[in-house]
């Protein structure tokens, strides 16, 4: 097996239910999960060296060994699954969700057994209607079946499992932003230094995980730590559902082990770039990456490998840059939806990321000036880590700033020809 999160999803997408999922092995993870001690499911998946799949890469286990145990932990425990998918270009989570909610649904009980947490949500993104439906119907499905409520598969264990759907910001990606809004509250970061798995939700420990990472902790919970690691190419264990948008001959998602170079995935899986078009850059996993050049396409698609390039793995999900499609309409096109979806709690973030909007929307259309690109290398700075209090200014900045870089001369002939030298109107970004 080596999909493994994508073995049940069909080519018309219609989930298995309980009864399908059942007769295909579903759940003998959680049944497996239940005989033994929680701490030795979090020791599997420490072995497996399983990490974040959201963007950050953090690993999971260690993640989940800062949860107290024992009988003197409080209670109530809190496991929450991010399923907020707003990166732009990235929809994985959406393939899982809506493609085996039931896969999702067993995952979440094997990893709120391994921290014994009691209560479980999953904050789903507003416009995922179809995987909200799916996922209720698997909810509905699992508590019927004894998967979930009190003494699940007649184990004393017990875990009650609630859907709720974002209103819709992109900060909400945020662990403790995420938090916030889960409990009414302003979606805005929380101060740093109280770790959530100490102090979260409620005030009580509580582990956020995103989708695609909780999907395969039944799969190494069945098959082991070393089968896991087997499944990735070098250093890199496990699969990764990876991602391609832009003008390619076959946009889509695919699940392929983790690590195996961006080159393939364009071109073996994606089918290259479309008739009469060449390749100028990649942002490889989501909008707040930096660019990939062509030079670079070798590199393995891993935490680490792609740091050697100096960019990020982020969610793994590419955004192809071609050389018809104005680099400096991108660009503008993303920072006017991280400018909207600021928080607007630290100001570097609220008023830095309008400015940054609005100066490359004027060159773009023509009306921009030479020391404008300074103001912009500037900003990226000042907007960079360290500045604000979460991640949204910086990683907005990572497109930028290596624009700035690798596509200087189209900024210049915006600024020199007071046009756009494609001669596209991009004010349709921009609204």
């Amino acid at each position: 097996m080596d999909t493994p999160l994508t073995q049940h999803i069909r080519p018309d997408r219609e989930p298995l239910d309980l009864r399908s999922y059942e007769q295909a092995g579903g759940y003998q993870a959680l049944r497996q999960a239940l005989t033994l001690a929680p701490q030795a499911i979090t020791r599997l998946v420490t072995e497996a060296g399983l990490r974040g799949m959201g963007g950050a890469g953090f690993p999971t286990g260690r993640k989940w060994s800062a949860v107290p145990m024992g009988p003197d932990a409080p209670r109530p425990k809190y496991l929450v699954v991010n399923a907020d998918e707003m990166e732009p270009g990235t929809f994985k989570d959406r393939l899982l969700l809506e493609g085996d909610p039931h896969q999702m649904v067993e995952a979440i009980v094997v990893s709120a057994y391994a921290i014994q947490a009691d209560v479980a949500y999953i904050f789903l993104r507003g416009e995922y209607v179809l995987a909200a439906q799916r996922l209720q119907r698997a909810i509905a499905e699992a508590y019927a079946g004894g998967y979930l409520g009190r003494d699940i598969l007649h184990s004393g264990y017990h875990l009650e499992l609630y859907l709720h759907i974002s209103a819709g910001r992109y900060i909400c990606g945020e662990a403790s932003a995420l938090l916030n809004a889960l409990e009414g509250r302003r979606a805005i970061p929380r101060a740093k230094g109280v770790r959530t798995a100490v102090s979260g939700l409620w005030g009580r420990p509580t582990i956020v995980n995103n989708v695609e990472t909780l999907c395969n902790v039944p799969h190494i919970v069945l098959h082991g730590a070393e089968w896991f690691k087997a499944l990735g190419r070098g250093q890199a264990g496990g699969t990764k559902i990876y991602g391609v948008s832009g003008k390619v001959r076959r946009p889509g998602t695919w699940e392929l082990p983790m690590g195996t170079p961006m080159r393939e995935i364009l071109e073996a899986h994606a089918g290259g770039l479309r008739d009469g078009l060449a390749l100028r850059g990649v942002l490889p996993g989501g909008a707040s990456t930096e660019f990939v050049l062509p030079e670079q396409l070798d590199v393995a698609m891993d935490f680490d490998s792609m740091a050697t390039v100096g960019s990020r793995l982020g969610t793994g999900t590419m955004i192809v840059l071609d050389d018809q499609t104005c680099p400096v309409g991108l660009l503008a096109n993303l920072e006017h939806f991280f400018a909207r979806e600021s928080c607007g709690w630290c100001t570097p973030c609220r008023d830095g990321l309008p400015w940054v909007q609005q100066t490359l929307a004027a060159i773009d259309a023509g009306r921009g000036a030479p020391e404008d690109l300074e103001l912009l290398a500037m900003h990226t700075r000042f907007l960079g880590p360290g500045y604000t209090f979460c991640g949204l200014a910086p990683g907005a900045m990572e497109p930028l700033q290596s624009g700035l870089r690798h596509f200087r001369e189209d900024f210049e002939r915006h600024i020199r020809e007071r046009r756009c030298p494609w001669g596209a109107d991009h004010g349709d970004h921009l609204h």
